[in-house]
């Protein structure tokens, strides 16, 4: 008697890891522990022989394996050192190497980065901490205090502080995102140089994707806030402080805006163009599922 036939069997998929709230991720470390305080020595300028090689590798792998292009413009408006750059539009983990492609090697940049987004293994957190760059933050932290510390320190020492103001991925391509004010604050209570960094083309990455970025002149925070040269500031922490880090945001996303949009449209590959590893590529170190995309 000839055995029944047996229904064809499909492959079960794995589920996507489960959403972690930034404030679980914290809890489950014992508490979020940021900036200088995590990194627990002063942030250099110096790039190290481990940094070198790193970004040697990071370029090998972007440039060689992955061919993607980036194409940057005016990398004459860079101070030596000791500036705030500003970049957006912020739209996936590629971005820190889009900047890091546009300012030399050194003096080096540290980034104010999501902690809950990056530290996703133990290994990837002892990697970071190790070769520097990054001075984490965490939603629902210890407040905007211990950042204007590690910019502060950051600037002393001749480095790069660098930031994307949108906060999140998740906003429109060729377009610049709602500006949170945290930056603008920082900025205030540093003084320093302010150099914005026009992004285009990092929300979709696939083999030889092309990338664009710009530098634009460098500012000042008076210059954004429609203030004279030695108008007095705000009192930090004062409603009016506030009230003008809103207006520096503003001002910041005027300038930046139309340089995404004119950089935008280089990046655009026709419809036939073969986009291969898209969605390994544009998830590589972002990992669904584990990054709040919505806040």
């Amino acid at each position: 008697m000839a055995a029944p036939d047996r229904p064809p069997t499909t492959k079960r998929r794995r589920p996507p890891p489960g959403r972690i709230s930034p404030e679980a991720l914290a809890a489950s470390r014992g508490g979020a522990v940021e900036g200088l305080a995590w990194l627990g020595r002063p942030p250099e300028a110096k790039a190290s022989l481990t940094y070198r090689l790193i970004r040697a590798f990071c370029r090998l792998v972007i440039f060689g394996i992955f061919r993607i292009k980036i194409r940057t413009s005016g990398r004459e408006h860079l101070p030596k050192g000791g500036y705030f750059l500003v970049a957006a539009a912020h739209r996936g983990w590629m971005d820190p190497f889009v900047v890091m492609h546009a300012i030399p090697t050194e003096p080096r940049a540290w980034f104010l980065g999501s902690g809950p987004s990056t530290f996703t293994s133990p290994w990837r957190e002892r990697l970071i901490h190790r070769v520097g760059g990054l001075l984490p933050v965490w939603r629902g932290g210890v407040g905007i205090e211990q950042h204007v510390a590690s910019a502060r320190a950051v600037i002393a020492n001749g480095a790069v502080f660098a930031q994307m103001p949108e906060g999140t991925v998740s906003g429109p391509p060729g377009r610049v995102g709602p500006f949170r004010a945290g930056w603008a604050v920082i900025a205030l209570r540093t003084g320093a140089p302010i150099v914005p960094l026009a992004m285009a083309g990092t929300e979709e990455l696939y083999l030889g994707r092309r990338l664009a970025s710009q530098v634009l002149p460098a500012t000042t925070v008076r210059a954004l806030a429609g203030l004279p040269d030695g108008a007095a500031l705000p009192p930090e922490g004062s409603r009016d402080e506030l009230d003008l880090a809103n207006r520096m945001s503003e001002a910041l996303a005027a300038l930046l805006g139309p340089a995404v949009e004119s950089l935008y449209p280089w990046t655009i590959d026709p419809p036939e163009h073969p986009r291969r590893l898209r969605k390994r590529l544009t998830w590589l170190l972002l990992r669904p599922g584990r990054l709040d995309r919505d806040s």
